[in-house]
């Protein structure tokens, strides 16, 4: 009973494994037919992958400024008004009759 225990095991881990490594090829491959076909119209350097180099300023773009205080690590202080987005709601006036 044992070795036929060993030899499922052996065999159950032999196929996970081959299995384990024909996903990872498929998903490695459409990756890389994906990445080729788009292409960039962008004159900032690249790497070697197709992906932006960040160490160049080109490549680097700010999405928020704050026009208010901010703390020490450059987040806005959200303490002030100048920092925090308003957002103004109407009440209808219902009146009875």
């Amino acid at each position: 009973m044992k070795k036929l225990l060993k030899i499922t095991s052996v065999l159950l881990l032999a196929l996970s494994t081959t299995m384990l490594s024909a996903q990872t090829k498929t998903a490695t491959s459409s990756t890389k037919k994906a990445s080729s076909t788009s292409t960039s119209k962008t004159t900032a350097p690249t790497k070697k992958d197709g992906t932006p180099d960040m160490r160049y300023s080109a490549n680097k773009t700010t999405t928020k400024t704050t026009t208010g205080p901010t703390k020490k690590d450059g987040t806005p202080d959200m303490r002030y008004n100048a920092n925090k987005t308003t957002t103004s709601t109407t009440k209808k006036s219902t009146t009875k009759h």
